[in-house]
């Protein structure tokens, strides 16, 4: 009995999506829900599994743009496919050094031993000798070569005039040139690869962004002292009760939510004729995926601890590096967080992730000398970057939330009400 392995629906609105890459290969023996295919849509990667066991037939080929319900390949239940190879894991070797086998005695003959490839190098290097194209051309005419022009100099007697000329012309004799450190081939190849779907959605996505939206961007400094001390002090406390690491991340989503309470139009959108506002805060969190840029959401990140959001963002994290994130993990939200600064990025304008209104910029954290009462100290600063839609926030709201943030970060135990440790009681602990 033949098996039809179709194309299944990514999601409602999607009608194609492109083959990634097959799994397994032609004729091989695969198994009931084994994985066979990776598909990209134009929102996520995802794996088709086998629905029987049996040999393999595959129909499309990798980089096909296929339509969903299409067949991409057939199981024959019948009939037994060939065993897939696996790589074998060389051996480890032992520690003693085997004992080299004793030499056998044979008549010896005579040959000459060729010189080593060094010693032909520098004897060809030895005869390069520094022409005019003149001098070149006369050296052919003649039918001598430059080595015998060389051995010849080699033999000519060195007089006081010879060495005059030498010391008072050393100095100006142009250096050799220097060989370029450099691991580009020298070729004019070109390479030609088709665009994922994802990739394909993205700049649609970006293009749009550009076109229909009124964006701007404004710009502030925080001053990551306190929360660097934070981190310093509550760390290895903080992994060892909840069991993950306290980033950055977690503390400017808190700051985000608390700033949003004071205005509630950077968290609302445009639909139609309507501004939406939310009355819950959903981030977006942008994550380098192997496939490209994907971003996943944190629900009611609003109600979260700093332990629970770092937690949300190690899962999405893990999800999205294994090509795991669904659908349902990216749809919705209401605010974007990007950080260009784990890349070394110093500054940067990110564009709005629609229909969202605004996103939040991070970036890398310098040491700078600022002015601190008068007097000139060095802190670590990060610039950031907040991109708005003017058609929905006003300059007022734009830069008031920015600062707000900043005071978040600057101050923690802003974040804080009638709290007696506010470092404390802001981790949990």
């Amino acid at each position: 009995m033949n098996v039809e392995i179709k194309v299944p629906s990514p999601g409602e609105s999607i009608s194609e999506v492109q083959l990634a890459l097959w799994l397994v290969k032609e004729g091989e023996q695969v198994e009931k829900d084994q994985d066979i295919v990776e598909i990209d849509s134009d929102k996520a990667t995802l794996t088709v599994a086998a629905e029987a066991d049996g040999k393999i037939k595959l129909i499309a080929k990798e980089g096909d743009t296929i339509e969903v319900g299409s067949v991409i390949a057939v199981i024959d239940t019948e009939t037994t496919g060939t065993t897939p190879q696996r790589k074998k894991e060389p051996k480890a070797q032992t520690a003693e050094p085997q004992k080299a086998p004793a030499p056998e005695t044979k008549p010896t003959e005579s040959r000459e031993t060729p010189p080593p490839a060094t010693a032909l190098k520098e004897e060809k290097a030895d005869t390069e000798l520094i022409l005019s194209p003149l001098a070149r051309k006369l050296l052919k005419e003649s039918g001598a070569t430059e080595k015998e022009l060389f051995d010849f100099f080699k033999t000519y007697r060195i007089g006081k005039e010879d060495v005059s000329f030498f010391l008072q012309n050393r100095n100006n004799a142009p250096a050799p040139p220097a060989a370029t450190a450099t691991s580009w081939p020298g070729g004019r190849e070109t390479e030609h690869q088709k665009m994922s779907m994802l990739r394909k959605k993205v700049a649609q996505r970006l293009i749009s962004v550009k076109n229909e939206t009124a964006m701007l961007t404004t710009f502030n400094e925080v001053d990551m002292t306190a929360i660097m001390e934070i981190r310093k002090k509550y760390k290895e406390i903080f992994k060892e009760k909840f069991g993950v690491g306290l980033g950055f991340m977690s503390f400017f989503t808190k700051a985000v939510t608390e700033a949003i309470r004071h205005f509630p139009k950077v968290n609302a959108q445009i639909s139609g004729d309507e501004i939406i506002r939310f009355n819950y805060v959903d981030v977006s969190i942008a994550v380098s995926a192997p496939k490209g840029l994907v971003v996943p959401v944190i629900r009611n990140a609003e109600m979260m601890s700093l332990a629970e959001i770092e937690k949300a963002i190690k899962s999405l994290a893990i999800k999205a590096r294994e090509n795991k994130i669904t659908l349902e993990d990216m749809q919705g939200g209401t605010f974007t967080i990007t950080n260009g600064g784990v890349f070394g990025s110093m500054m940067s304008t990110p564009i709005i992730n629609p229909p969202q209104s605004a996103i939040l910029g991070m970036h890398n954290i310098v040491e700078r000398p600022v002015a601190v009462n008068g007097k000139v100290e060095i802190h670590p600063m990060m610039y950031v970057a907040l991109s708005y839609d003017h058609r929905v926030i006003d300059g007022r709201e734009s830069v008031g939330f920015l600062v707000k943030v900043k005071e978040m970060l600057e101050q923690p135990e802003r974040m804080l009400f009638s709290a007696k440790d506010p470092a404390e009681a802001l981790l949990g602990l």
